[in-house]
């Protein structure tokens, strides 16, 4: 997204319709029933502030007069609406947070529906168009709900202290209260002026500061690849620039948020003193009594404060823009990267065999054509090699088959979701139970501890494996196993699912080649198909049959052995 030209309709769109989906979903009822509380406690509470004002100029009256006897009697009062405010306000506080909580459980919920459909994650990762969306969906989408509400039920409150202290300055002082409406009025428009540049500022602050940290972390989890590589000068210095970039946007919110307390704090101070200057006249003149002063200064001070909001809050506000704008431009990339999935390869996943029909693959870089016209049928039990001299070809072939690639033409038939798996040369393993890794969820009670046990042994991890807990304690396998080690569980996996078919990409370059015909042969005793992409001088003796790629896209389909 240009944050140069952040689309403010569009944000406010997006806005809208999140309040409304909110409003509208399961949750909605308990939504609308927090609301009518809040509302009704923020009544309340300007009911509360009203009584207090008009108690207060009676208690500041009763002492100028020297009356003991009412003086006690409002103090009473005091005391009495002091209570009911405290707790008319705790609740209104907890009714607040427990619906920030509510709306931030669900628009996350939303969002990562979103981010995970279709394959938008994957997508959004390799286009690079949006910077650090996981950071937009928690950090943000917490920011945007609590906000949001707060806001909300600030204007709300200003509303209804608007009516209520109006005609409480009205009969004090006609000419206080249009001057608090046009001192208001002139404040906020200033505000908006000196602070404006904000919006921007802190739409960037946000994904500089993701950036560095995501640097950090970066040099934590390639800890020993840069030791090892003596890549610490670089890295050093590619932390420090997004220091220094993050450094300078910060300096110049510094400096916005400098200028704008300049004039905050002055018409802060201003709102203490006008009530006095305006209404002590008539005090002198015996027009009305001393605690008219006092109330006049508490309705004043409620009046613009309430009139105030974009200045009092002018900072808040121009977070909370940048918040809403990076979400929607969250929603926006997802929504373009689900668009954007319109290919001329067709994927139907039908049938018990892999076919491909004029299938035609093009390199994402020049559009050069990396295979031309494939057109073969791999039924079950035919293992075959990928290889050839054009290295793009095979992983490009393994990317389309999987859904992952778009850029080309054809049909490709293929085994449901059950009956398809894909091994990549570096495996992914969640964190959790070792049996939670090994097992499809869902059939966790379809495989014995016999039979992991076994595959564990005759892939020679189950010493170690015992050495680490067992089947049911939980560890992060990525940062615990070694590479060879992930990919063997990851194979050990596919053995227990028993696909139909079970593409391999490049596995070679992690097991020797010892491994690499032991795992090919348990492929085979349980009845797994394997396409494998590997090099020219892989063992051939193990595949039925090889797709030779050419150079120019021309491919070869050569029977290996009966």
């Amino acid at each position: 997204m240009d944050t140069d030209r952040i689309q403010y309709k569009t944000v406010a769109a997006r806005f809208f319709r999140a309040v409304r989906d909110f409003m509208d979903s399961e949750v909605g009822w308990k939504a609308k029933s927090l609301c009518f509380g809040l509302v009704v406690l923020l009544i309340g509470v300007n009911s509360l502030n009203v009584a207090n004002s008009y108690v207060g100029r009676n208690f500041m009256t009763s002492i100028a007069d020297r009356e003991r006897a009412e003086f006690v009697r409002q103090a009473l009062f005091y005391i009495g609406v002091f209570a009911a405010s405290t707790v008319v306000s705790v609740i209104a506080r907890f009714a607040e947070e427990r619906l920030a909580l509510l709306w931030r459980e669900f628009v996350t919920r939303r969002a990562i529906s979103f981010y995970f459909a279709e394959g938008a994650y994957y997508r959004l990762e390799a286009s690079g168009e949006l910077a650090n969306p996981d950071q937009r969906i928690s950090e943000d989408v917490r920011a945007f709900t609590i906000t949001t509400i707060s806001f909300v039920l600030m204007a709300l409150n200003g509303s209804f202290t608007i009516l209520a202290f109006s005609g409480v300055l009205w009969l004090i002082s006609p000419l206080l209260f249009i001057v608090a409406v046009l001192y208001a009025t002139f404040g906020s428009y200033m505000a908006i002026v000196i602070g404006r540049p904000l919006v921007k500022l802190n739409y960037d602050q946000s994904d500089k500061e993701a950036g560095f940290r995501s640097g950090l972390i970066h040099v934590r989890e390639n800890a020993e690849p840069i030791m090892l590589g003596h890549h610490e000068g670089r890295q050093s210095a590619r932390l420090l620039h997004r220091l220094e970039d993050l450094v300078g946007n910060l300096r110049r919110i510094i400096a916005v948020n400098r200028n704008l307390g300049f004039f905050t704090t002055g018409y802060n101070w201003l709102i203490q003193i006008i009530p006095a200057l305006i209404v002590a006249p008539a005090f002198i003149d015996g027009e009305i009594d001393f605690g008219a002063i006092t109330q006049s200064a508490m309705a004043f001070t409620a009046l613009v404060a309430a009139f105030s909001l974009v200045v009092t809050q002018f900072q808040s506000l121009s977070s909370f823009a940048a918040v809403v704008a990076r979400l929607s431009s969250l929603m926006d990339a997802i929504e373009q990267s689900q668009t954007s999935t319109a290919t001329a390869i067709e994927l139907v996943d039908a049938g018990e065999t892999l076919a491909y029909e004029r299938l035609t693959l093009e390199s994402s870089t020049n559009s050069n054509p990396l295979l031309k016209d494939l057109s073969m049928s791999i039924p079950s039990g035919t293992c075959v090699l990928v290889t050839g001299s054009d290295q793009e070809a095979g992983p490009a072939l393994f990317q389309a088959t999987a859904g992952s690639r778009t850029a080309g033409t054809g049909r490709i038939i293929r085994p449901g979701a059950d009956g398809l798996l894909f091994l990549a040369q570096r495996p992914y393993l969640a964190p959790g139970t070792l049996r939670q890794v090994l097992v499809r969820p869902g059939h966790e009670g379809d495989v014995s501890d016999d039979r992991i046990l076994t595959l564990l042994s005759e892939l020679r991890l189950a010493q170690g494996i015992a050495q680490m807990g067992g089947l049911d304690t939980e560890r992060d396998w990525m940062t615990l196993l070694p590479l060879r080690e992930q990919q063997l569980l990851a194979i050990a996996h596919v053995i227990l699912a028993k696909p139909r078919f079970v593409f391999l990409d490049r596995i070679g370059t992690v097991l020797n080649s010892a491994q690499l015909d032991k795992v090919l042969r348990l492929f085979s005793e349980n009845s797994i198909t394997y396409i494998s992409y590997g090099d020219a001088g892989e063992s051939r003796e193990l595949y039925h049959a090889i797709l030779e790629c050419g150079d120019d896209g021309s491919w070869r389909w050569m029977t290996s052995r009966s």
